[in-house]
């Protein structure tokens, strides 16, 4: 008992009281600026960004973004910027891409839509079953830090779940590999409706830099509803959380 008192004394609280004011690491990439006004449009960012992310107008898809930081170092005028918010995640996959010169709080305003059907169904409790559709584990390894001692996403009532018998759910990483196609699709039919599909990452939303790979299968997002778009490489913790959380209509204490 001793032990124990000195070493709670010693590393006080170990989760995070408010997990929507949680703060991440200043050098972490979250939302990503464009400045029009300081753009030259050299369209060097365009040529070197791997996945096709920037546009023509320099509109900036998070579902497509690697956050690799190219675009950044190799702009002549520093017109790109990364900023550590990390409460990115949006239930439509339009709201991911980033006009030039939005804000954060523009980004906030639109990015979750919360649907009266999902909160009424699954507001007190989501159980969802993770598949990695040929993913790198990066993502993987996120969506289980959120049920650490940290973030404790149980606490809410959201659980990551070994069978798709018990889940309301499927949470995709990976670009979904042909090798994968089939399982993802036998474990969304094994679990009982009504449910959600929410994709994890830049490799689950579009691809990511193996889009154009013949060993990617994507049909499974044929003409199926998604709940909710979480972008990252990997998508940070708290980014999950607060977008799921988000998506059920629940908010900051």
């Amino acid at each position: 008992m001793k032990y124990s008192l000195k070493l709670f004394w010693k590393q006080k609280k170990q989760y995070i009281d408010d997990i929507f004011t949680a703060k991440v690491h200043e050098k972490f990439r979250g939302f990503v600026h464009h400045d029009n006004q300081a753009c030259s449009k050299c369209n060097n960012c365009i040529k070197l960004c791997p996945t096709g992310a920037i546009n023509s107008d320099y509109s900036i898809d998070l579902g497509k973004c690697q956050f690799c930081n190219e675009c950044v170092l190799n702009c002549p005028q520093k017109a790109l910027s990364f900023s550590n918010f990390h409460h990115t995640a949006a239930t439509s996959r339009e709201a991911l891409v980033i006009p030039s010169g939005m804000t954060e709080e523009e980004f906030k305003a639109k990015a979750i839509e919360v649907k009266n059907d999902i909160v009424r169904i699954f507001g007190r409790s989501l159980k969802l079953r993770n598949v990695s559709a040929g993913g790198c584990n990066g993502c993987e390894l996120e969506l289980n830090a959120t049920g650490n001692v940290n973030f404790d996403i149980g606490r809410y009532g959201i659980d990551i779940v070994a069978s798709p018998r018990h889940a309301d759910g499927v949470i995709v990483t990976g670009p979904m590999s042909e090798n994968m196609a089939f399982a993802l699709e036998n474990t969304l039919k094994a679990i009982p409706d009504p449910k959600i599909i929410i994709l994890m990452g830049s490799c689950a939303i579009s691809g990511g830099i193996f889009a154009e790979s013949s060993a990617i299968n994507r049909d499974f997002l044929r003409d199926k509803d998604i709940a909710l778009y979480i972008p990252g490489c990997p998508a940070h913790p708290l980014t999950v959380a607060v977008g799921i959380l988000n998506m059920l209509g629940k908010k900051s204490k």
